[in-house]
């Protein structure tokens, strides 16, 4: 018999097979990450990135029926799936093209936004109905994300920056444990990635537990200390920080040849 899930383990992956359509996305695939962890999962495009987040969401679920698996969250294989939502704030890229969506649509302003998170949208309706305690939350978080200014703004007429702080806004109103970050900072200029990071260092120091999903090197803060790299629906490498990043362990995990540059706590990749 398979020992029972820890509660000391906020993700318990084992032996997990996850099929869309005919094709195998993740296979026998391992994972494990503690409560309280800053994690960095790097890889390329196509890697399944993607589909462990949903994954983890359960917006996807593994086979059924497979020897020695486990699919355990937060100690639990079996939960309430808005009970366990409530602990996972996700900022994707699906949601951010959603957003973008919807803006052409109709005004969304940011008060609003952090606002819907209460009720699983992107925006308001005039069918949600909201407490003034939603309200003074929806504030608080404004306010800690440094941007109380824009409450009355139009999303339309932010920067993205601005945009992506109103969709964390949104991932915090049920104050989750911990939040998962679909490549942040694309197509985000240097000043704004900046900004953004210092946001997120804010959380971290808020006791928020970060996982980063992202290829982008420059996205690794300085708090998070565990990398794992995925490469083919599969884990290649995973450990700290300073044995898992080296120019070449990232030039076979991107199929070229790279070289990490280090500039204090920051890094960058330049071609070889």
């Amino acid at each position: 018999m398979a020992p029972l899930p820890s509660p000391d383990w906020l993700i318990d992956f084992k032996n997990l097979n996850v099929v869309r359509g005919e094709k195998t996305i993740l296979s026998g695939f391992d994972l494990q990450v503690r409560r309280g962890e800053h994690i960095v999962i790097l890889g390329p495009n196509g890697s399944g990135k993607s589909t462990l987040i949903k994954l983890i969401t359960c917006d996807l679920y593994p086979e059924s029926g497979v020897p020695n698996a486990r699919f355990s969250l937060f100690g639990l294989e079996h939960w309430s799936l808005d009970e366990l939502r409530q602990q996972l704030g996700i900022v994707t890229l699906d949601l951010l093209q959603k957003l973008s969506h919807e803006v052409t649509a109709r005004q969304v302003v940011a008060l609003d936004m952090v606002l819907s998170g209460f009720h699983d949208s992107i925006g308001l309706w005039p069918h949600h109905r909201v407490t003034s305690s939603q309200k003074k939350r929806a504030r608080e978080i404004l306010r800690f994300l440094e941007i109380s200014h824009l409450a009355s703004r139009p999303l339309s007429e932010m920067s993205s920056g601005e945009q992506r702080r109103a969709m964390i806004g949104r991932a915090l109103v049920h104050d989750p444990e911990v939040l998962i970050l679909d490549e942040p900072t694309s197509s985000l200029d240097p000043g704004a990635v900046h900004d953004f990071h210092g946001i997120l260092r804010k959380l971290i120091r808020a006791g928020k537990s970060l996982i980063l999903v992202t290829h982008q090197v420059e996205d690794i803060l300085p708090e998070m200390e565990r990398i794992i790299l995925m490469k083919k629906g599969r884990i290649i490498a995973d450990g700290p920080k300073k044995e898992i990043l080296t120019s070449a362990a990232l030039s076979h995990l991107f199929g070229h040849k790279l070289n990490l540059v280090r500039t204090g706590e920051t890094y960058d990749l330049v071609s070889g």
